[in-house]
Protein backbone atom coordinates (compact mmCIF):
# COMPACT_ATOMS: atom_id res chain seq x y z
CA UNK A 1 0.00 0.00 0.00
CA UNK A 2 0.91 3.26 -0.78
CA UNK A 3 1.34 6.39 1.21
CA UNK A 4 1.45 10.15 0.73
CA UNK A 5 2.76 12.44 3.65
CA UNK A 6 4.88 11.46 7.18
CA UNK A 7 1.65 12.92 9.18
CA UNK A 8 0.03 9.61 8.29
CA UNK A 9 2.32 7.19 10.00
CA UNK A 10 0.84 7.34 13.56
CA UNK A 11 -2.40 6.73 12.27
CA UNK A 12 -1.31 4.16 9.87
CA UNK A 13 0.72 2.13 12.69
CA UNK A 14 -2.37 2.04 15.27
CA UNK A 15 -4.17 0.02 12.94
CA UNK A 16 -2.17 -2.82 13.55
CA UNK A 17 0.74 -4.64 15.61
CA UNK A 18 3.48 -4.62 13.44
CA UNK A 19 3.86 -2.19 10.06
CA UNK A 20 6.91 -1.65 7.99
CA UNK A 21 7.62 1.64 6.19
CA UNK A 22 9.80 2.67 3.20
CA UNK A 23 10.33 6.59 3.47
CA UNK A 24 11.92 8.15 0.44
CA UNK A 25 12.77 10.84 2.75
CA UNK A 26 15.19 10.31 5.53
CA UNK A 27 15.33 13.40 6.32
CA UNK A 28 12.31 14.09 7.72
CA UNK A 29 12.58 11.42 10.32
CA UNK A 30 12.60 13.80 13.09
CA UNK A 31 9.52 15.74 12.21
CA UNK A 32 7.99 12.02 11.99
CA UNK A 33 8.95 11.34 15.47
CA UNK A 34 6.90 14.38 17.04
CA UNK A 35 3.61 12.74 16.23
CA UNK A 36 4.32 9.81 18.49
CA UNK A 37 4.15 9.84 22.28
CA UNK A 38 6.92 10.55 24.89
CA UNK A 39 6.58 6.79 25.79
CA UNK A 40 7.97 5.85 21.94
CA UNK A 41 11.08 3.31 22.43
CA UNK A 42 13.34 4.09 19.21
CA UNK A 43 16.61 2.05 17.88
CA UNK A 44 19.16 3.63 15.74
CA UNK A 45 21.69 1.80 13.95
CA UNK A 46 25.30 1.83 16.53
CA UNK A 47 27.01 5.55 15.47
CA UNK A 48 30.35 3.90 14.68
CA UNK A 49 29.25 0.26 12.75
CA UNK A 50 25.91 1.74 11.16
CA UNK A 51 24.64 -2.06 12.53
CA UNK A 52 21.66 -3.26 14.65
CA UNK A 53 22.93 -6.03 16.97
CA UNK A 54 21.02 -8.74 18.07
CA UNK A 55 22.10 -7.65 21.78
CA UNK A 56 20.85 -3.58 20.89
CA UNK A 57 17.53 -5.59 19.47
CA UNK A 58 17.17 -7.43 22.57
CA UNK A 59 17.60 -4.54 25.24
CA UNK A 60 15.06 -2.33 23.20
CA UNK A 61 11.83 -4.77 23.12
CA UNK A 62 12.62 -5.39 27.32
CA UNK A 63 9.13 -3.33 27.98
CA UNK A 64 7.63 -5.11 24.94
CA UNK A 65 6.04 -8.27 26.83
CA UNK A 66 3.75 -5.92 29.01
CA UNK A 67 0.32 -5.40 27.95
CA UNK A 68 -0.18 -1.72 28.05
CA UNK A 69 -2.85 0.51 29.17
CA UNK A 70 -2.43 3.11 26.28
CA UNK A 71 -1.01 3.00 22.92
CA UNK A 72 2.60 2.09 22.68
CA UNK A 73 5.58 2.03 19.42
CA UNK A 74 8.79 0.66 19.31
CA UNK A 75 10.14 2.09 16.24
CA UNK A 76 13.78 0.83 14.35
CA UNK A 77 15.01 3.11 12.43
CA UNK A 78 17.29 2.12 9.26
CA UNK A 79 15.81 -1.44 9.85
CA UNK A 80 17.23 -3.00 7.13
CA UNK A 81 20.82 -2.18 9.21
CA UNK A 82 19.69 -5.14 11.51
CA UNK A 83 21.94 -8.49 10.76
CA UNK A 84 19.35 -11.77 10.36
CA UNK A 85 19.90 -12.66 14.43
CA UNK A 86 18.83 -8.99 15.20
CA UNK A 87 15.73 -10.15 13.08
CA UNK A 88 14.91 -13.06 14.16
CA UNK A 89 15.31 -11.90 18.11
CA UNK A 90 12.85 -9.12 16.61
CA UNK A 91 10.44 -11.63 15.28
CA UNK A 92 9.91 -13.10 18.28
CA UNK A 93 8.21 -10.16 20.03
CA UNK A 94 5.50 -10.69 17.72
CA UNK A 95 4.32 -14.26 18.48
CA UNK A 96 2.17 -13.22 21.03
CA UNK A 97 2.27 -9.08 20.70
CA UNK A 98 0.79 -7.60 23.88
CA UNK A 99 -2.11 -5.34 23.25
CA UNK A 100 -1.79 -1.81 22.84
CA UNK A 101 1.63 -2.68 21.69
CA UNK A 102 2.80 -1.18 18.10
CA UNK A 103 6.31 -2.60 16.24
CA UNK A 104 7.18 0.09 13.62
CA UNK A 105 10.19 -0.24 10.80
CA UNK A 106 11.23 2.24 8.74
CA UNK A 107 13.48 1.22 6.21
CA UNK A 108 14.49 2.73 2.81
CA UNK A 109 14.90 -0.28 0.99
CA UNK A 110 12.60 -3.52 1.36
CA UNK A 111 14.23 -5.88 0.41
CA UNK A 112 17.12 -5.49 2.73
CA UNK A 113 14.42 -7.21 4.88
CA UNK A 114 14.02 -10.99 5.35
CA UNK A 115 11.28 -12.14 3.59
CA UNK A 116 10.06 -14.06 7.19
CA UNK A 117 9.93 -10.03 8.44
CA UNK A 118 8.42 -8.42 5.76
CA UNK A 119 5.78 -11.36 5.72
CA UNK A 120 4.08 -10.76 9.01
CA UNK A 121 4.14 -6.97 8.54
CA UNK A 122 1.49 -4.67 6.86
CA UNK A 123 3.94 -2.72 4.25
CA UNK A 124 3.75 1.06 3.54
CA UNK A 125 5.53 2.57 0.90
CA UNK A 126 6.11 6.72 0.74
CA UNK A 127 4.89 7.66 -2.98
CA UNK A 128 8.24 9.42 -4.60
CA UNK A 129 7.14 13.57 -5.29
CA UNK A 130 9.20 15.64 -7.36
CA UNK A 131 9.14 18.95 -8.03
CA UNK A 132 6.92 19.40 -10.73
CA UNK A 133 3.53 21.16 -10.25
CA UNK A 134 1.37 19.56 -13.31
CA UNK A 135 1.94 15.58 -15.04
CA UNK A 136 4.18 15.54 -17.41
CA UNK A 137 3.14 14.89 -21.14
CA UNK A 138 3.59 11.65 -22.69
CA UNK A 139 2.95 8.84 -19.81
CA UNK A 140 3.40 5.79 -21.81
CA UNK A 141 6.81 6.97 -22.81
CA UNK A 142 7.75 7.21 -19.31
CA UNK A 143 6.57 3.84 -18.27
CA UNK A 144 8.47 2.65 -21.33
CA UNK A 145 11.75 4.10 -20.26
CA UNK A 146 11.09 3.35 -16.58
CA UNK A 147 10.54 -0.51 -17.52
CA UNK A 148 13.71 -0.96 -20.12
CA UNK A 149 15.72 1.22 -16.91
CA UNK A 150 14.74 -1.73 -14.67
CA UNK A 151 15.51 -4.53 -17.31
CA UNK A 152 18.82 -3.12 -18.78
CA UNK A 153 21.95 -4.56 -18.46
CA UNK A 154 25.41 -3.95 -19.41
CA UNK A 155 25.77 -1.90 -22.77
CA UNK A 156 22.74 -1.17 -22.93
CA UNK A 157 22.44 1.37 -20.29
CA UNK A 158 24.78 3.90 -21.96
CA UNK A 159 22.31 3.79 -25.25
CA UNK A 160 19.25 4.17 -22.61
CA UNK A 161 21.01 6.83 -20.49
CA UNK A 162 21.99 9.05 -23.71
CA UNK A 163 17.74 8.57 -24.65
CA UNK A 164 16.48 9.40 -21.05
CA UNK A 165 18.72 12.34 -20.54
CA UNK A 166 17.46 13.40 -24.79
CA UNK A 167 14.41 13.04 -23.91
CA UNK A 168 14.52 15.23 -20.58
CA UNK A 169 15.41 17.97 -22.37
CA UNK A 170 12.52 18.11 -24.55
CA UNK A 171 10.11 17.84 -21.47
CA UNK A 172 10.92 18.88 -18.20
CA UNK A 173 14.59 18.28 -18.20
CA UNK A 174 15.53 16.64 -14.72
CA UNK A 175 11.98 16.42 -13.67
CA UNK A 176 11.37 14.07 -16.63
CA UNK A 177 14.18 11.64 -15.27
CA UNK A 178 12.98 11.98 -11.88
CA UNK A 179 9.50 10.79 -12.96
CA UNK A 180 11.39 7.72 -15.00
CA UNK A 181 12.92 6.82 -12.12
CA UNK A 182 10.10 7.08 -9.46
CA UNK A 183 7.90 5.42 -12.36
CA UNK A 184 10.38 2.25 -12.15
CA UNK A 185 10.53 2.52 -8.45
CA UNK A 186 6.61 2.21 -7.96
CA UNK A 187 6.34 -0.75 -10.41
CA UNK A 188 8.73 -2.99 -8.75
CA UNK A 189 6.61 -2.08 -5.22
CA UNK A 190 3.36 -2.98 -6.67
CA UNK A 191 4.64 -6.00 -8.97
CA UNK A 192 5.97 -7.31 -5.25
CA UNK A 193 2.84 -6.97 -3.36
CA UNK A 194 0.67 -8.72 -5.87
CA UNK A 195 3.35 -11.20 -6.65
CA UNK A 196 5.26 -11.59 -3.69
CA UNK A 197 8.61 -12.67 -6.18
CA UNK A 198 11.72 -11.29 -4.88
CA UNK A 199 13.08 -10.83 -8.31
CA UNK A 200 11.42 -7.51 -8.22
CA UNK A 201 13.14 -6.18 -4.98
CA UNK A 202 16.73 -6.55 -6.47
CA UNK A 203 16.98 -3.59 -8.03
CA UNK A 204 15.01 -1.26 -5.74
CA UNK A 205 18.64 -0.23 -3.88
CA UNK A 206 19.57 0.84 -7.22
CA UNK A 207 16.79 2.82 -8.39
CA UNK A 208 16.45 4.30 -4.69
CA UNK A 209 20.64 5.40 -4.86
CA UNK A 210 19.81 6.73 -8.71
CA UNK A 211 16.96 8.95 -7.76
CA UNK A 212 18.90 10.68 -4.73
CA UNK A 213 21.53 11.33 -6.65
CA UNK A 214 19.79 12.42 -9.70
CA UNK A 215 17.70 15.11 -7.35
CA UNK A 216 21.05 16.28 -5.66
CA UNK A 217 21.87 17.78 -9.01
CA UNK A 218 24.38 14.67 -9.98
CA UNK A 219 25.23 14.05 -13.59
CA UNK A 220 22.16 12.15 -15.70
CA UNK A 221 23.76 10.53 -18.00
CA UNK A 222 27.05 9.19 -15.45
CA UNK A 223 24.60 8.14 -12.69
CA UNK A 224 22.05 6.26 -14.97
CA UNK A 225 25.35 4.13 -15.40
CA UNK A 226 26.72 3.62 -12.81
CA UNK A 227 24.17 2.95 -10.48
CA UNK A 228 22.29 0.60 -12.38
CA UNK A 229 25.12 -2.05 -13.07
Amino acid sequence: MFFGEIGEIRKLAEGTNFTIFVLEDFLRVEEIYREFPKTTTILRPDEKTGKITVEAVREFTVGAGTKEREERFFIVEAAEKMNEAAENAFLKNLEEPKENNHFVLFVRDLSGLLPTVRSRARVFVQEIKNSLEKPIAGDEKVKTLAKRLITAKGGELVKLAEEINAAGKKENGRGFTLRVVSTGIEILYKSFFKTGNEKFLRKLSNLLELYENIEGNGHIKLHIVADML
